[in-house]
Formats: structure tokens, sequence, C-alpha cells
């Protein structure tokens, strides 16, 4: 199909992407949208679909603006006619070619608004596998990455949340693992606490879930521990996260004690610290102790300035008497988890 066979559906592109990102979620819009939601609420779609218009009039059901809007589209069925087959149309539903469209949008797109929706669309259609598949079969994968170095700090954001949904597929972390230099660089070069990091973070947490690429983020360790102690809760939270993946890796495990660590990461092990990030960092800590250094390979570990096996394992710690006042912590599964790691 040409694109003179798709512009008319669209008309005005403003109008359209207006009403994609209105309606569309974030990046986990698949967690929000199931079939049995779209059957629950087929009355009260329907009314607020009456009053949804594009420039062009009624926002027709099988559409591109009613297939990526999240809208329950319903219209009656023509009597005789095909086109009631295109109701009930969902974000999974996206046709091949209307993403072939998005990404041409994409590539040709000047405005800074239209690039964010365009790719927060993109984003919202690959919560569904048919759709990741389709934007690594087009090259999308590349295409999108390519904006991980716009100047705007909004288009960046929804870049690194379109590849962390197209990134649940194995498939496409193959071609999203060479971008992880830039990824770090991004987390490295923005402000502290920023959306920019947050979805860094939740990229490299989904890329590391399996230990194939965590290879990868050997020499981020210490980029990770600083954020865990200088980021505020969500941060910590997801940077942790990270940490996590990879402590669980044994043959990740020499190059996360060696790597440079602040002294104050220790300090976290607190009762004043939010619940969530303790947690997490008590996992982190029982991963730790459960990996065993050679007398030898422990004496060389303990020559290397602030690493972290001399700030977190070695006898000279201080995490053996913090542990132990956590134990009367509140939090019962806390309670459990630092029991777990003194035993």
């Amino acid at each position: 199909m040409g694109d003179g066979s798709i512009t008319p559906r669209l008309g005005n592109m403003k109008a359209f992407l207006g009403l994609v990102a209105g309606a569309g979620a974030s990046y986990g819009l698949y967690k929000l949208i199931s079939g049995e939601s779209f059957k629950r609420n087929k009355k009260s779609a329907a009314n607020e679909s009456a009053g949804v218009r594009s420039s062009e009039g009624t926002l027709q059901p099988g559409s591109l603006l009613a297939r990526v809007s999240g809208l329950d589209v319903v219209c009656p069925r023509p009597v005789g006619g095909a086109s009631g087959d295109l109701a009930h149309q969902s974000p999974g539903n996206l046709d091949p070619q209307h993403l072939k469209m998005l990404l041409s949008c994409l590539q040709t797109s000047n405005n800074t608004t239209d690039r964010c929706r365009i790719l927060l669309t993109l984003g919202n259609s690959a919560a569904f596998t048919v759709n990741q598949n389709l934007l690594r079969e087009f090259e999308g994968i590349h295409i999108i990455a390519g904006f991980l170095s716009d100047p705007a700090p909004e288009v960046r954001v929804q870049t690194l949340n379109a590849l962390n949904n197209i990134c649940m597929n194995i498939q496409n972390q193959e071609q999203i693992k060479v971008y992880v230099p830039q990824v770090l660089e991004l987390i490295e070069m923005s402000p502290v606490n920023s959306e920019l990091q947050l979805g860094a973070l939740r990229l490299l947490t989904n890329l590391s879930v399996t230990d194939k690429h965590q290879h990868l983020l050997k020499g981020s360790i210490t980029l990770l521990l600083s954020l865990v102690v200088v980021s505020k809760e969500t941060l910590q939270v997801q940077a942790l996260k990270v940490l996590v993946n990879l402590s669980s890796n044994p043959d990740m495990m020499d190059d996360i004690v060696q790597a440079q660590a602040p002294a104050s990461v220790v300090l976290l092990f607190d009762a004043r610290t939010a619940s969530a990030v303790l947690l997490r960092l008590l996992t982190f800590a029982g991963n730790l102790k459960a990996w065993r250094a050679s007398a030898q390979v422990a004496d060389e570990l303990r020559r290397k300035q602030d690493c972290l096996f001399r700030v977190m394992l070695d006898e000279s710690s201080q995490l053996h008497s913090r542990l132990v006042q956590l134990l009367s912590h509140p939090d019962v599964e806390i309670q459990s988890q630092v029991a777990r790691i003194l035993t």
C-alpha cells in the first residue's frame, strides 16, 4: 500500500498524534490493557468514543487512530457491510503498514513534540509480541535507538521507554545490546533522579534479567553503586534491581567485588532506609555473601583501596554490625532477609 492510501485516513498528523499520546499509556501499557478489560468496559468506551473527533470528523472504527489510541471503539455493523469487523481494535492489532508509516514519520519529523508522540505510540505498540517482531523486521530498533542522541531530553526519555518495551523480546535484545554504552553514558551525563536516568535503568534492568548480556555491564558497578547512594528512592530501587540481577550470576562476581564502591553504601543498611530499598540491598548483600574467595584472592582484594570487597565483605567492614541491628527491624521480611545473611 502506498503512502497516498494511508494519508487520507490520518487527516491532520498533529491531531492524530494528540489522540494517540492522550489515550496511550507509557511503556507499561501491556499491564493495563487486556482483552477482558475491553469486554468489561465496552459500553463506557462506546460512550466516550462518541465524543472523540479527528480533524476530519468522527473517529472511524478500524482506523489507525482507533487502533493505537487504546479506545474501545464500537459502532453498529452496517447491513451487508464488512466494516463492522474492524470494531474493538486495540494497539496490539496495528497493521504492519501503520508501523512502517510511524517509523517513516519519526525519521522525517522536525518537531520535538511529534517525535515524542510517535515514540510513545511505537512504545505502546511494542507492548505486544507481534509488534516487537515487526519492529525488528522493519529495522525499527535501529531507527528508534538513533534518537538516544536527540538533543531534546524528552525525546531521549521516550526513546528509552520504547526500547524498554521492545527489549522484552529476546531476539530484540541482540540488536539493543549494542546501545548499552550509549545508555550508560546517558546515565552518567544526565541529572541525578531525572527521567532519563530512570528510563535508562529500566532498560538495563530488562536487558540484565538473563545472564546473556550481563557482561556488558561489568564496568558499570561503581556507577550503579553511586546512584544507590546519592539518588532518591525510585532511582535507588531501579539501580539495585540491576545490581541484584548482576550479582545473581556467579560469573559476574569477580568483577563486582573488585569494583570501586562508595564507603557510604554501608550506611544505607539502616532502619531509616526505605523498606523497598533496604530489601533489595539485603538481596544484593546476600548474593555477595554467598560468594567465597580463596585466601589468595581475598588478600589481593584487601590491597585494593575502596573496592566493594573491603566495603562490604572484609572483616573490617561495618556491614556485620549493621545487619545485627536490623534483626529488630519492624518489617518481618527484612528481619528474615537479615537472618538468612547472618546464618
